[in-house]
């Protein structure tokens, strides 16, 4: 499968490790109201959905980042990652804003970027 020092790989593209500070959240949807005691009743609905929050890496090459956002470009992408159980998981998400500031400006355009983040967002199938 693929090699455990890549924490995360998006259609088929091993990332870099991303920095610390990134938040692994877990949904729990359900269907919930009131009975007719006020008593709350909810059914769970579906699997857990995950969240991919503050993804972000300090320094990237042009390239790299390049690489990162061709990666995410479908929109809807195939997703593997080891999650808070340090479980592989791999699951259709699609990617919030993503955003970097430029660092290096070389001979044709930026050659380095800093602070390249995005999120990944579960899709529920």
């Amino acid at each position: 499968m693929y090699d455990k020092k890549f924490y995360l790989v998006v259609n088929g593209v091993q990332l870099p490790p991303p920095v610390r500070g990134l938040e692994i959240v877990r949904s729990q949807l359900v269907n919930s109201g009131r009975n007719t005691n006020g008593t709350v009743v909810a059914q769970k609905i579906g699997r857990k959905l995950y969240k991919l929050n503050n993804l972000s890496w300090k320094c990237l090459t042009a390239q790299q980042w390049k690489t990162i956002q061709d990666a995410l470009e479908p929109f809807f992408v195939n997703v593997s990652f080891y999650d808070d159980s340090n479980e592989l998981v791999t699951i259709k998400m699609y990617p919030g804003d993503t955003n970097a500031k430029p660092y290096w400006l070389g001979n044709v355009g930026y050659d380095m970027y800093e602070e390249c983040k995005f999120n990944l967002i579960d899709t529920g199938e």
